[in-house]
């Protein structure tokens, strides 16, 4: 990815950008982003996620399809920068390829995220994401989403 970038946003202007709230925001920085080709986010992995009250209590590991889900929003943030009216819409996964987890990632790690759009035809985007910690690669994969329009009302 290029160097070059626009200003980070913080975790208000994430929630700006997403629905998702806490339990299941799971990003808390966009470091870097070139709008509509890549962005770099970060969601810091800390004992206190209650993801790890279960997962596992002797042994915690932040489960491989929370960090699938933070490479995804991590996307949607970067996407959702394109709409005016983006409370009015939401993005669903459409499709996840060629996962692929290299690592486990445990509390006290600091997961970044860096996500390419492969292409995007407006309504559906298809996008490629690593997620690295300590600048090794943990997880990998391709997705595709499509936004939707959320019901008048909503």
């Amino acid at each position: 990815m290029p160097d070059q970038s626009a200003k980070p946003i913080d975790i208000l202007g994430i929630m700006d950008l997403l629905p998702h709230r806490y339990p299941m925001l799971l990003v808390d920085r966009i470091m870097a982003f070139e709008k509509g080709q890549w962005i770099r986010g970060v969601k810091n992995i800390s004992m206190g996620d209650p993801i790890f009250q279960g997962h596992f209590p002797l042994q915690p590991v932040f489960p491989g399809v929370l960090i699938i889900e933070a490479m995804a929003q991590t996307g949607g943030c970067l996407i959702m920068q394109e709409f005016e009216d983006r409370a009015k819409k939401v993005i669903y996964f459409m499709a996840i390829d060629g996962v692929k987890f290299r690592k486990p990632v445990v509390p006290g790690d600091q997961l970044v995220m860096e996500i390419k759009v492969l292409h995007n035809k407006g309504k559906v985007c298809k996008m490629r994401g690593e997620a690295f910690v300590d600048g090794q690669r943990v997880a990998e994969a391709e997705f595709m989403s499509m936004l939707i329009n959320l019901p008048e009302g909503k």
